[in-house]
């Protein structure tokens, strides 16, 4: 059976804004945020012929249900039938959550600097290994295989991973994709369509 799956990440927050690791913790989005989330669902609604149609899952965290409902009102759908899932969120970065990263390096220098820069957050104290998020994503991926039309709300890092597993790729380079938070992901065939906004037009890579 065919299957797409819109992928989007939530919008711009206070702490992203802030330079500061959100992990489990929140922050509302900025206007520029809500402004990304909007100019995305408009985009989203020219692609798609019936909202209805849709089954739409999101991340349990305010910042991407803040977006979830964006994208609903602007789309038509009832936030109501959000269904969220806990599969979908951020990667916990534990002890670090709310952090900069100066502020992270200045504390636990031997820990932030045992991998590269894609990689030291899965050492953060109390926090999640990769393996463990590959794990619930994989999971999630499996359950909704047999969902034709599938429109999912999540967050930067746990969006690379995820779309990482989908086009079957390394951790090294699932690590690297881009997380723009002007953009959103159509997910078919094991390929990834890049749809992405400047706030007059949409361009697909």
């Amino acid at each position: 059976m065919s299957q797409t799956i819109y992928l989007f990440r939530h919008g711009e927050t206070e702490f992203n804004l802030q330079g500061r690791y959100q992990g489990e913790l929140d922050s509302p989005l900025t206007e520029a945020g809500i402004q990304q989330v909007q100019q995305n669902a408009r985009m989203l609604k020219s692609i798609i012929s019936n909202p209805q149609d849709w089954k739409i899952v999101s991340s349990p965290l305010g910042r991407a249900m803040q977006s979830a409902e964006i994208i609903c009102e602007t789309i038509g759908y009832d936030v109501q039938n959000v269904q969220q899932d806990k599969r979908l969120a951020e990667v916990a970065v534990g002890q670090w959550a709310g952090l900069t990263t100066s502020e992270v390096e200045s504390t636990w220098p031997k820990r932030f600097h045992k991998e590269d820069i894609y990689s030291w957050y899965f050492h953060a104290p109390d926090g999640e290994t990769y393996e463990a998020v590959t794990s619930r994503i994989s999971d999630w991926l499996e359950e909704i295989q047999c969902e034709p039309k599938v429109i999912a709300i999540s967050h930067g890092l746990t969006g690379r991973i995820l779309r990482g597993l989908y086009a079957g790729l390394g951790r090294e380079d699932a690590l690297k994709l881009a997380v723009s938070q002007d953009m959103f992901f159509k997910l078919s065939n094991n390929t990834i369509t890049t749809i992405y906004s400047d706030f007059d037009d949409f361009y697909l890579y």
